[in-house]
């Protein structure tokens, strides 16, 4: 006899329900649209099963693009119609959402209380991505006290359970937390393995918000290893993403983080409209946000050279960071507190008080070496927890067994398809090390067609967005085919080393110069009309023509180029017709006699 209010198998709303939970993190957007009409559906036919589910897969999707206070509404509902249907799986689920509010709103050891009694039940109801999602809030929580040992051991349990075969996405989420976790012991080089396998993951999905937190924490390591001129692509591309619940959430949004590798790359201009978002962003009392946001107003002010203005910036969130481990907000990173003890001893010497920046490059130090003793206790404790969790795995298998010996061919196959996910995930891993090539050009030492490729879709969005000017010019040195013939092929290259050393050594940090193929070049000029841009190259060619070269005793001068230019003003819909603009130009310049600079919708620059 089934209960009041359940639901058949076959109902219409938990059949939409159980689509939307499993759509969660493989199509963010329509998953939410499918909950909605399974709650709908669900109550027009008193569907309690249906509504629990939908309400369930509502909750989780406000967990990641609204606040917690939406999400517990939802879920709090849904746990109490589980409970009501007797239906553990989703009881844990719902739990399981609850207690992420909570670490959402900064309560990492109530949340923690909240979920640990969850494990042992869910470990033997639930499966394969609902298992990962149990085990991946259990190790965030560990994660936020500063516990990377146990966090380690759940997040690689939980990655096993949620491979790419059954964790419908999930397994991103994971090979982004897992990397999170790298960085706060100081691997930054295995984290972006990991950030990179998720990020490819990632472009099989439909989720602006997972994709968004997979690329600021490759902006985390990258900024930490000093690389973070690499980092900007990254920091246009998440920019180029919409805040809000149809984009990627409307907290957490990560400008804070961006805008300290605008500066540290130094992006001046983008770190203060970075910094002046991650103001005005709305956010949860999460402790690393707050002192990432005054490291951030503080490198600002440094690189104006107002250091007493960047300490006072730094003075505001000391009661956070504290001396100490036990001065410490709960859920601050050492990671966040190494950077800003580091930060603050480069302000002390730079107002000259020698004596402050000795003691707080000791902290750094204390900091330091405590990262180093946690990763090494990091790895010997997650190898230990991991064998707790496979024995506790295994007696539930042999209990299993003994209830179902005729299911032993069933869980053969089972454990033949988990080898088979393992082989996947190392195919992909292959196959994303053989995609990623370099993307400098060897000769000129400028960025190759490949990065100019992948970057002007996303600077050409960011214009579009900012209703900023983005000028694109292609220059094409002149009579070039002409030298290799007189004087070889070591003398073209000459050539072309020295105008990719021209345009480096004349652009704005924000430009990006490329080897657009052989003799031709393209150059991206953010925030730049088509009328700027040509006075610019114009001048660049004044330069060109100035320029001598000694070969064998002759002396080769007299050199010219011809450029084409186009901006988004005048090319507005994509990417292509802006280059396909600029050739037109390019093409015309050579036809009216060369060493010329032409711009689409303007007069000739003097030659």
């Amino acid at each position: 006899m089934s209960r009041p209010g359940a639901a058949s198998a076959t109902s219409k709303g938990l059949r939409l329900a159980r689509k939307a939970w499993q759509l969660l993190h493989q199509d963010s957007a329509r998953s939410v649209d499918l909950a909605r009409q399974a709650l709908q559906e669900a109550l027009s036919h008193d569907d309690a099963q249906g509504q629990a589910w939908a309400r369930l897969a509502i909750g989780y999707h406000l967990l990641y693009f609204g606040t917690p206070a939406e999400a517990r509404v939802e879920l709090s509902a849904a746990q109490s119609q589980f409970e009501r249907l007797d239906e553990q799986p989703g009881f844990i689920l719902a739990g399981t959402g609850l207690a992420r509010c909570l670490w959402r709103e900064g309560r990492f050891a109530a949340s923690l209380e909240l979920v640990l009694p969850l494990r042992e039940p869910g470990l033997q109801v639930l499966q394969h991505e609902q298992r990962g999602v149990l085990l991946n809030t259990i190790a965030g929580c560990y994660s936020a006290q500063g516990r990377s040992e146990q966090a380690f051991a759940y997040m690689y349990q939980a990655l096993r359970d949620s491979g790419p075969t059954h964790g419908r996405g999930f397994d991103a989420v994971l090979y982004c937390n897992l990397a999170h976790e790298l960085q706060q012991i100081g691997d930054y080089h295995e984290a972006l393995r990991y950030l990179d396998q998720g990020i490819s993951r990632c472009h099989e999905l439909s989720n602006p918000r997972l994709l968004s937190v997979l690329l600021v924490n490759r902006i985390i390591c990258l900024t930490e290893l000093d690389r973070a001129q690499e980092a900007m692509l990254d920091v246009l591309q998440v920019r180029s993403l919409p805040t809000g619940p149809s984009g990627r959430g409307t907290m957490a949004t990560g400008f804070e983080t961006l805008a300290i590798a605008a500066l540290r790359a130094g992006e001046l201009q983008a770190g203060r409209e970075l910094l002046e978002l991650a103001q005005a962003a709305l956010r949860a009392d999460i402790p690393d946000e707050q002192v990432e946001l005054a490291i951030a107003s503080a490198l600002l002010e440094g690189q104006q050279g107002r250091w007493a203005q960047a300490l006072q910036a730094l003075d505001h969130v000391l009661p956070l960071v504290g001396a100490d481990d036990a001065d410490a907000a709960e859920g601050l990173s050492l990671r966040v507190r190494c950077m800003y003890f580091l930060l603050r001893s480069e302000i002390h010497e730079q107002l000259g008080d020698a004596a402050q920046a000795l003691v707080h490059m000791r902290i750094w130090q204390q900091l330091h070496v405590a990262r180093a003793h946690l990763a090494s206790r990091a790895r010997y404790q997650a190898a230990a927890l991991q064998t707790e969790l496979m024995r506790l795995q295994h007696k539930l298998d042999e209990q299993a067994s003994q209830r179902r010996r005729s299911e032993r061919a069933k869980a053969e196959l089972e454990a033949a398809n988990a080898q088979l996910s393992n082989k996947i995930v190392e195919v992909q891993t292959l196959q994303s090390a053989l995609k990623e090539q370099a993307v400098r050009d060897a000769l000129t030492g400028l960025f190759n067609r490949r990065y100019l490729d992948e970057a002007l879709p996303a600077a050409l969005a960011l214009a579009q967005r900012e209703h900023q000017a983005l000028a694109v010019a292609i220059i094409d040195l002149d009579h070039f085919k002409a030298v290799n013939d007189r004087y070889g092929h070591g003398t073209g290259d000459t050539l072309l080393a020295a105008f990719g050393r021209l345009l480096a050594s004349h652009c704005r940090k924000s430009d990006i110069a490329c080897r657009y193929g052989g003799e031709e070049f393209c150059l991206l000029l953010p925030r730049t009309d088509a009328a700027t841009a040509q006075r610019k190259v114009a001048h660049l060619l004044a330069l060109w023509r100035q320029q001598r070269f000694e070969i064998d005793g002759d002396a080769l001068r007299g050199l010219s180029f011809s450029a084409g230019i186009s901006d988004s003003i005048r090319a507005p819909l994509s990417a292509q017709m802006l280059l396909q603009a600029a050739d037109r130009q390019l093409l015309a310049a050579k036809q009216r006699g060369r060493s010329r600079v032409l711009a689409l919708g303007t007069e000739e620059a003097p030659h």
